[in-house]
């Protein structure tokens, strides 16, 4: 489902264009804390209806010291509305206040480079990553919010330097937060 491209030793890193609200982050410069990355769209209605607002919930309730959310606006229909002015406008309406990055797009393709690279079904979707950088987990739709704040709570209690893949499947292929895994 995502992470089965990776292997353990590997980090999960965006491929952004730009950032719309922020620097420009890595998720290795986020190391020793949880990163959780949601990816939508402006014209996705799981996106706004579910998505984004659990996204900022985690935001505000999380010491940012330990639990960082990102943003990934990852465009793969209605390119043409959906431009980084549009965007601007959006987060604002909507008060999001975490960090946004735009997904890289790439040339001759509808899916852009993040979206591409770890297989996302499409929007909303969760990734959470561990304080070592590595993928745990990747949701597609609506999230589970007791599993997702289990998982979080499980993150943040391994040890930033011994932080161990705690929901990658057999094959290496990450699980979703329900526990299924792809």
């Amino acid at each position: 489902m995502g992470a089965g491209q990776m292997h353990d030793t590997e980090t999960f890193e965006l491929d952004t264009a730009e950032w719309v609200n922020s620097a420009p982050i890595t998720i290795e410069s986020l190391r020793g804390r949880v990163v959780i990355v949601e990816a939508f769209q402006m014209l996705c209605p799981g996106c706004v209806s579910h998505g984004l607002p659990l996204a900022q919930r985690i935001h505000r309730t999380f010491d940012r010291r330990e639990v960082v959310v990102l943003g990934l606006h990852t465009v793969f229909e209605h390119h043409a509305v959906m431009r980084r002015e549009a965007l601007e406008v959006f987060l604002s309406e909507y008060r999001i206040d975490f960090p946004v990055a735009i997904d890289r797009p790439v040339h001759g393709h509808a899916l852009p480079a993040t979206m591409q690279r770890y297989g996302l079904r499409g929007t909303p979707s969760m990734l959470v990553i561990d304080r070592a950088g590595r993928l745990q987990s990747t949701s597609f739709s609506a999230v589970d919010e007791l599993a997702l704040g289990a998982l979080i709570g499980r993150l943040l209690a391994e040890p930033a330097t011994d932080a161990r893949p705690s929901a990658v499947g057999p094959a290496g292929d990450s699980c979703a937060i329900d526990g299924t895994c792809g």
